[in-house]
């Protein structure tokens, strides 16, 4: 998040309550009855507008949350609008500043930028009544910033391995692996398979599997180091997971070291039917024309034991309130709604992981399952309004990535990069 809200943030209402007492301090059935429909009719007249990103709600989420609040309080209208992902930034920074929009999906690797900006609501003190004393920790962190609830986690995905069911059959393998080394000798089977360009196809620059695999060995990109900011490549935890990155990537003859996963989009490669294996998010796959789904199966990403997968990066949405908002007391009433079980659960449905681990049962989908059976290990990038920076071109751990695989000395290029990515996230916003 470059840029500051320009607006000031906004004090948000206070709640008040309605009571009718009797002489004796208890109500009748008439006043019971009578505060019931006063409560119920609170919102009449107004309506909140509630921005989601296209392709983000589930399929019947929106008609079924608009239905159930404005039922529940009658005379409401609920606004939904569709925004899209690409320049959103400062669309958001300009309707938070204005005060129009009041609730707002907002990527998890945003969360924090807009709320040091003092465009979001703090709901700390509401958390638990949004449901939030169940949230899957490792979601709601992005929700945070320093200490204060800022948002509701919504739902989260991440990378799995996706495999040509045909090329498998032709190289006799039968059962997902468990471990790393099972996978390894899956690669060398495929490798021998007459036909197969790439056992696995994986470019260098995958920076989001390596980010997952630094989290099984337990450690960071970046971590503060008092009240700074350093970078985490050159850990002994980050060494140890290049070398299983290195390993991995080294079984993809095609995948270029200086690219990404969109250079060329890696769907379109591995559509070609000549690739056994990829590491991607489900919207990344062939289009059924090219690639039917039924020829294509998915399992986490082994991890070098058998009891757990390799972490994986959690990419998602959170659920937040606009400071500036008139209806603030309105949109907490209304994530209530969109974040209970009944439609969390149809964010699983559909094939994301909800916010509580409650809900995984529900997940529909073999990519879904695949990508939930990790998800308990998944992790997010830095929680700092200046992570978006490190990202921005030239992104230094794809740069990182490339001269390590080319043969740079490891602990030289670590640190290059690791000033690199420090420099960015400690600068001024």
């Amino acid at each position: 998040m470059k840029r500051q809200l320009i607006a000031a943030v906004g004090v948000a209402a206070m709640v008040v309550g309605l009571a009718a007492c009797g002489s004796d301090g208890k109500k009748s059935d008439g006043d019971s009855k009578s505060s019931s429909a006063s409560a119920a009719d609170k919102y009449k007249g107004k309506t909140l507008k509630v921005w989601t990103m296209t392709g983000s709600a589930p399929k019947g989420w929106t008609d079924t949350v608009k239905t159930e609040f404005e039922t529940t309080y009658p005379g409401s209208k609920v606004d939904f609008q569709a925004q899209e992902w690409t320049d959103i930034g400062p669309k958001v920074t300009a309707a938070l500043s204005e005060g129009s929009v009041d609730v707002l999906e907002v990527g998890n690797t945003q969360t924090a930028g807009y709320a040091a900006s003092g465009g979001l609501l703090d709901i700390t003190k509401d958390k638990s009544a949004l449901g939030g004393d169940n949230w899957a920790a490792n979601q709601n962190e992005a929700a945070i910033l320093d200490g204060k609830q800022y948002a509701a986690p919504w739902f989260v995905t991440n990378r799995v391995v996706a495999y040509n069911k045909d090329l498998w059959a032709k190289a006799n393998l039968t059962d997902a692996p468990k471990t790393l080394d099972e996978f390894y000798a899956d690669l060398e089977k495929l490798k021998a398979v007459p036909g197969v360009v790439d056992p696995i196809y994986m470019p260098g620059q995958e920076w989001y599997v390596y980010f997952g695999l630094l989290t099984s060995e337990g450690g960071k990109i970046a971590k503060k180091d008092g009240d700074k900011w350093v970078g985490g490549l050159s850990s002994p935890e980050a060494q140890k997971a290049f070398e299983t990155y290195k390993k991995l990537q080294g079984y993809s003859a095609t995948g270029p070291k200086d690219k990404d996963e969109a250079t060329p989009q890696q769907k379109d490669v591995f559509g070609a039917g000549n690739v056994g294996t990829m590491i991607g998010l489900g919207w990344e796959l062939p289009k059924e024309e090219v690639l039917p789904a039924s020829k294509i199966g998915f399992f986490p990403l082994p991890g070098k034991t058998a009891d757990k997968p390799s972490g994986v990066f959690l990419g998602g949405s959170n659920l937040a309130i606009a400071s500036q908002s008139k209806n603030t007391d309105m949109a907490k009433d209304f994530l209530k709604i969109a974040l209970n079980d009944k439609n969390e659960g149809l964010v699983a449905a559909a094939g994301s992981i909800p916010n509580k681990a409650t809900l995984n049962g529900q997940i529909t989908g073999d990519f879904a399952k695949a990508a939930q059976s990790a998800a308990a290990v998944g992790a997010i990038t830095p929680n700092t309004p200046n992570w978006a920076s490190v990202e921005d071109k030239p992104n230094p751990i794809k740069d990182f990535l490339t001269a390590a695989l080319q043969g740079g000395d490891y602990a030289a290029t670590a640190k290059k990069y690791d000033d690199e990515i420090a420099k960015r996230l400690n600068q001024k916003q």
